[in-house]
């Protein structure tokens, strides 16, 4: 599929970018983020890693637009899965301070 990411054209494939995100670890995400395989990864660190350009360059929006349309799932912070609601085990520990142990 081809694309712009700023005013730059690239031809992008799935696979592609499955092949260049191999092996890349992700960075805390605090933004929008994408599901890449199993992990998720900043925007703006996917697309630094496939368009090998500054992270300045670029907008998050611009990369979201391609990853979407590759059929990759994007995320925003609004749209993260809520924690865990705690058991009353962990609940009775985390108020006696001791850390339970699986």
């Amino acid at each position: 599929m081809r694309c712009v990411i700023a005013r730059f054209p690239f031809d992008l494939t799935k696979h592609g970018v499955l092949d260049a995100m191999k092996g890349v670890k992700p960075e805390p995400v605090t933004g929008d983020s994408v599901i890449i395989g199993r992990r998720h990864y900043p925007i703006k660190q996917v697309g630094a890693v496939i368009t090998r350009q500054d992270r300045r360059d670029f907008s998050a929006g611009e990369v979201t637009r391609a990853m979407t349309l590759l059929g990759f799932t994007c995320r925003t912070p609004s749209e993260a899965p809520a924690p865990r609601a705690l058991t009353p085990l962990e609940t009775a520990s985390t108020l006696l301070g001791t850390p339970v142990r699986g």
